[in-house]
């Protein structure tokens, strides 16, 4: 994974959780590998931070590029903290697991378990089809999952093979839920091209359709 200009270092530590390397960074945060100095197990950390709204300074704190932007960056940090909230009352298995969200650096950071396996994007590089029966064992867990996601009124938005994890199990997990990421597109016009081509659906490619 490339380093981000904006990324924490490698051994830079939050609270008790100490930086390891990147996972991955989309338009709205950039996920990490830490370790749980406390527990000693490694933990996936979702930092938000919006690409083109803000910046790391020296001191390590995330600031808003510019004065305007101060009012939809400070309204994307609460909808992200509350839906790590929403995020940590789940508790199913295919489903990423929340353990904590705090806040730090004038930003927030998502505490999650760290899921060992393999990409469904990777893997249908690799293998260019799937069989039927591998596919349901793939959708069928997750729409259970899903099922208990939309009882609490949450909606993921962002459904896509890079987004769905294969345990070395063969269990599949949902990751990396999209919705702080279109909630912040509904806030400015600036954002709502923020979208995954061929898996957003059509009314979520304009902030004026029905989300």
């Amino acid at each position: 994974m490339t380093t981000s200009r904006n990324a924490l270092s490698p051994g830079h530590q939050i609270h008790w959780y100490v930086i390891a390397r990147i996972l991955g960074q989309g338009g709205f945060g950039i996920t990490y590998l830490a370790k749980d100095s406390n527990l000693g197990r490694d933990v996936a950390i979702k930092e938000y931070l919006p690409s083109g709204m803000a910046i790391r300074e020296t001191d390590s704190s995330v600031q808003p590029v510019t004065g305007e932007q101060g009012e939809q960056y400070k309204w994307g940090l609460e909808r992200f903290i509350s839906e790590a909230q929403t995020l940590a009352k789940f508790k199913h298995p295919n489903i990423v697991q929340v353990y904590s969200v705090f806040s730090e650096n004038n930003t927030a950071y998502m505490v999650m378990e760290f899921e060992q396996g393999q990409a469904l994007d990777s893997i249908i590089k690799q293998q260019k089809t799937l069989p039927e029966s591998e596919i349901k064992k793939i959708l069928l867990p997750l729409l259970d999952g899903l099922e208990q996601v939309h009882a609490f009124g949450f909606i993921h938005r962002d459904i896509k093979p890079a987004n769905i994890f294969i345990r070395e199990n063969g269990s599949p997990v949902l990751l990396d839920f999209g919705s702080a990421r279109q909630s912040l597109g509904e806030h400015t016009q600036t954002l709502t091209a923020m979208v995954s081509p061929g898996f957003a659906p059509f009314e979520q490619y304009s902030s004026k359709g029905d989300k």
